[in-house]
């Protein structure tokens, strides 16, 4: 039996088989489609609001709610938590947490083609250590153990805008790095 390899941050350790999971996901080149755009109409209609008077609530613009509704662009989880509050319904009624955290990941890989899972944890080992430990566990905390940014940012003592942008950062770097791994050029 083939030991697993553990990569650690702080005091957890992480089998990176598991870590996987994300580009499993992602693998099956079926990323659920969220419908967001449907519930926050439906939503604001329910309401009998107007797009302007959403937008006014939110401190937005009402061309970014028509993008929303639209399906041009998708709200970001915690706006997602905000139109929740402001429709009293669940998060969850507007767009599962998990789809939007894998949404932002599927973005960084694109089609491989029947690359094997082995590979995809090779990639996967390969990549997080080439990261610092805090973008590693930043990166771990949101995509394997699907942490808010929220939650990330109290964990590390810093803002919330600081951990998305050290995460948009990251998942840059992941891009780059899977564009350029041997097992996705092959």
């Amino acid at each position: 039996m083939k030991k697993k390899r553990l990569f650690s941050f702080g005091v957890r350790f992480v089998p990176l088989q598991t870590a996987a999971f994300v580009y499993n996901v992602i693998s099956e080149r079926e990323v659920k489609a969220l419908n967001v755009g449907a519930a926050i109409t439906e939503l604001r209609t329910r309401r009998g609001m107007s797009q302007k008077e959403l937008a006014d609530a939110l401190f937005v613009s009402r061309d970014l709610v028509s993008k929303w509704e639209t399906g041009v662009r998708r709200p970001d989880y915690p706006t997602i938590e905000k139109l929740a509050s402001l429709f009293g319904v669940s998060p969850d009624e507007i767009a599962d947490r998990n789809d939007v955290i894998f949404r932002e990941l599927s973005e960084c890989v694109r089609d491989g083609g029947g690359i094997s899972e082995e590979d995809l944890i090779s990639v996967t080992e390969r990549f997080l250590q080439s990261l610092g430990e805090r973008e590693a566990g930043m990166f771990l905390k949101r995509y394997y153990f699907l942490e808010t940014q929220d939650q990330i940012a109290a964990e590390y003592g810093i803002k919330t805008n600081h951990v998305r942008s050290i995460l948009s950062k990251t998942r840059k770097k992941l891009r780059k790095f899977v564009k350029e791994a041997p097992e996705w050029t092959e």
